[in-house]
């Protein structure tokens, strides 16, 4: 077996026995509430600085207005309750259309 094939496999495993932890481990270990917030905390962090990747950068260089603007709608239309298809479909004709009307 080639040393590719085998460091799938060994991510494979470790994956597997990862997702596998959580439920076995679930009430028997207690974290404590400060632990319970941080971890809370980080989550947030972690995905408002994925979406800040992906709304402001497109390879090494900032993707331009109508980008951010878009995800900008889609949040206005997210923070009024609009159902999921219509957030996603007014992010993205929004979007579409800064960039038909030249803003890049």
């Amino acid at each position: 077996m080639s040393p590719t094939v085998v460091l799938l496999l060994v991510l494979a495993v470790g994956t597997y026995a990862f997702r596998l932890v959580g439920p076995m481990l679930h009430g028997r270990v207690e974290l404590p509430a400060r632990v319970r917030e941080l971890l809370a905390a980080g989550a947030i962090v972690l995905l408002t600085a994925l979406l800040a990747t992906g709304a402001l950068t497109e390879g090494d260089g900032f993707a331009g207005w109508s980008r951010p603007l878009g995800v900008l709608a889609g949040a206005v239309l997210a923070w009024r309750r609009a159902p999921f298809v219509v957030i996603v479909l007014g992010a993205a004709g929004t979007t579409a259309l800064l960039r038909a009307a030249g803003l890049g």
